[in-house]
């Protein structure tokens, strides 16, 4: 199958899935909670998967500067530095540290899912490897801390959509939309689905 058709496959079972999810909880929502109105609702967590979108596609960015150098994928030192810098902030934004951190480690986990996608994919096929290395330090964590900057927050203005008992389906109808307008191949749409789990029934 061509890589836009299976995209387009993907997306599409996203949006069934969706669906089917939507249907069978939007009962218990209307009981359990006062649901914000559905435009307010995706416009919000569109947001937020639209940020996690952008981050994803700086991977591409981070694998480039660190392919076929010393620089391993995995950094706990820095993953340890951003996680305590936004556990402090969460809390001076009256949002929940341990919450925020989860949602931001699975930022992480999404970000190293793609890299370590892109290495297998260059080291199969030496023609697709990066041209240019991008310098880490002074381009690359630069657009990252300001993505940081901006997700915290969208976290403040969706804590009540995000505490909200329809917050799963609506997050992963956002997040099919954001996916769909950047054009995310099978891996960053892997990525997407691994940066989502720690998002809902979040203060």
């Amino acid at each position: 199958m061509r890589p836009h058709r299976l995209r387009s496959t993907l997306i599409t079972t996203l949006m069934l899935a969706t669906a089917t999810v939507s249907a069978t909880t939007s009962a218990t929502a209307a009981h359990t909670s006062t649901a914000p109105a559905s435009a307010t609702a995706a416009s919000s967590l569109s947001a937020l998967t639209e940020l996690f979108a952008e981050r994803l596609l700086l991977a591409d960015k981070v694998a480039a500067a660190k392919y076929g150098t010393e620089s391993p994928i995995d950094d706990p030192a820095r993953e340890r530095q951003i996680l305590d810098d936004v556990a402090a902030r969460a809390a001076g934004l009256g949002l929940d540290p341990d919450s925020v951190t989860a949602v931001f480690r699975d930022q992480i986990e999404a970000n190293k899912l793609v890299q370590r996608g892109l290495y297998a994919r260059w080291d199969a096929h030496p023609d697709e490897r990066p041209t240019e290395r991008p310098d880490l330090a002074k381009e690359v964590r630069p657009a990252l801390d300001l993505i940081t900057t901006r997700l915290l927050a969208a976290l403040q203005e969706t804590a009540p959509v995000r505490a909200d008992a329809s917050c799963e389906p609506r997050l992963y109808a956002a997040a099919t939309l954001s996916a769909y307008g950047h054009r995310l191949d099978v891996l960053h749409l892997r990525g997407l689905g691994r940066a989502l789990p720690s998002v809902c029934g979040t203060d």
